[in-house]
């Protein structure tokens, strides 16, 4: 009957497993982490959540986006950097046929690489795709501006659940483009970092991630601050950017060596000048980032 009902069998057999360790069901793929111990999970937080419940449930708003940044919300098909994102997609398709990949961390060594910028239009691309459901993440509690390029509220939002204030479906926001959802950094906080350690971003990601086939965060740059780092145990892969001409290599490697080796999946160059190439402005290339074999920031 297909996925939904599959999720909620295997729920249904392993729900015993998971209310002993108070989380309700969770990625079996995916260990607790050891330091910190899940608060209890309220009654509506006891097993993932099914389509028909998201779909039913979410904030239903009408996003007002920027399409000079938001590249897949314009009227016309060719738009420069569409193809160089299409590009990035596959290459990131042919990444998930050979190891489990489904959320992944957009980061920076600094701030002003276009880390938000890339991880946007990576999950207006990965929507397009028939049947693809896509959640996209505002994860940066310092400088958020992915609500700003949307054009939406930044609240409520991902602040508020970690702080405990609202559940999934009061932080979900589905817009105009279809299979494209949203969640908004929420409201100005201070312990940035301590509200990534609590276990609640963990339990958001199992709890939602059965009906979406792609994840996409967004957070700090990784350098300044450690939220990037905390929001990467998470996930199963990061993304580097790089803006081209601009970024020190030796900053781009100190930046990566914050991040686990086994979840590195390589950079994406941002801002290439146009003399390369006239009709591009945009370039993104998945290349091996900790394999040195290509300095991709001068």
């Amino acid at each position: 009957m297909g996925r939904i009902y599959d999720v909620l069998k295997r729920a249904e057999r392993e729900q015993a497993a998971y209310t002993e360790i108070g989380v309700g069901e969770a990625d079996p793929s995916v260990m607790m982490p050891a330091a910190e111990p899940v608060p209890a999970a309220p009654a509506a937080e006891e097993s993932s959540l099914a389509l028909e419940t998201v779909l039913a449930r979410c904030i239903q708003t009408v996003w007002l986006p920027d399409t000079r940044t938001m590249l897949f919300f314009g009227s016309e098909e060719r738009v420069e950097g569409t193809e160089q994102f299409r590009s990035l997609r596959s290459q990131i398709y042919q990444l998930g046929e050979r190891r489990s990949l489904r959320r992944i961390l957009v980061a920076s060594a600094v701030p002003g690489e276009g880390r938000s910028f890339v991880a946007a239009n990576l999950a207006q691309v990965m929507a397009r795709q028939p049947g693809c459901r896509v959640l996209l993440i505002d994860a940066d509690l310092r400088n958020p501006n992915l609500h700003s390029a949307l054009g939406t509220s930044p609240t409520p939002g991902l602040a508020e659940y970690l702080l405990g204030e609202a559940d999934e479906l009061g932080i979900i926001q589905i817009g105009q483009m279809e299979n494209l959802f949203f969640i908004a950094s929420g409201r100005a906080v201070s312990g940035q970092t301590e509200m990534f350690c609590n276990g609640r971003l963990k339990l958001l990601l199992d709890r939602v991630g059965a009906i979406f086939e792609w994840i996409i965060l967004d957070s700090p740059a990784a350098l300044p601050v450690s939220d990037s780092w905390e929001v990467s145990k998470c996930c199963d892969g990061v993304l580097m950017v790089v803006r081209s001409n601009s970024t020190p290599f030796d900053v781009v490697r100190r930046a990566q060596q914050k991040f686990s080796d086994d979840k590195l999946l390589g950079v994406a160059l941002n801002g290439t000048p146009a003399e390369i190439d006239p009709k591009v402005r945009h370039y993104y290339n998945a290349a091996a980032l900790r394999s040195g074999a290509k300095k991709t920031a001068q």
